[in-house]
């Protein structure tokens, strides 16, 4: 260094402040170039933590989008009711009335979908439970996953856990209207926020956006 700082004459000075110089530029674009590589893989990360977010908060409001009601999730589908039934009345009875359950079956499934994909380890083990079940023929109940569910979303969003005074209602799927198209419940597939692609979520700074629920409860 003491070989570079030459101040003996004015051309050894120049030389001298042009060296100097030259470090500091280098030494600032070095830093530029760390500052501009951490930022974007921060950003990148924040981008996955967001899009996750979202994909689960859709999933927590359908399998836990009602506290009263029937919070089983039949996994009956209508070719089941086709065998059971004697008569084609018997079939369009049945059809009818099972229009709802099936409709919820078809969300619900696409939440579990969304949970395998995007969940913890809990979460995966509960969805893959619930979709073995299913599968199965068996009715599932869907409270113990919605609550792992909205524990790890509070817990993302630096949120305070609910305390323990307070007794949450076991929480069941989405309640969806049978027939109709037009449904505008959060959560639900075809409406604002179906499947994995609506929901908000944030986590360091980022910003959530939530969806409105204007759905009719029957």
């Amino acid at each position: 260094m003491r070989n570079l700082l030459d101040f003996s004459s004015g051309s050894a000075i120049l030389m001298t402040l042009l060296i100097l110089a030259l470090t500091s530029v280098i030494a600032v674009g070095i830093r530029l170039i760390f500052m501009q590589t951490f930022q974007r893989r921060r950003e990148r990360e924040n981008r996955q933590i967001n899009e996750r977010l979202k994909v689960l908060i859709a999933a927590y409001k359908v399998l836990g989008g009602s506290f009263t009601g029937e919070l089983v999730v039949d996994p009956a589908h209508l070719r089941d009711l086709r065998q059971s039934a004697d008569t084609e009345e018997d079939l369009n009875t049945l059809a009818s009335a099972s229009e709802r359950r099936r409709r919820i079956r078809d969300a619900v499934e696409t939440a579990l979908s969304d949970v395998v994909l995007l969940g913890t380890e809990e979460q995966v083990l509960l969805a893959a439970q619930a979709a073995n079940d299913m599968v199965a023929g068996k009715s599932i109940e869907t409270a113990a996953l919605v609550v792992s569910l909205r524990n790890f979303i509070r817990q993302s969003l630096d949120l305070t856990p609910i305390p323990a005074g307070i007794t949450v209602p076991s929480q069941g799927p989405i309640r969806i209207v049978a027939g109709g198209n037009n449904s505008k419940r959060s959560g639900e597939p075809g409406g604002k926020g179906g499947g994995g692609n609506s929901g908000g979520g944030a986590s360091g700074g980022i910003a959530l956006t939530d969806n409105s629920h204007n759905s009719e409860t029957p």
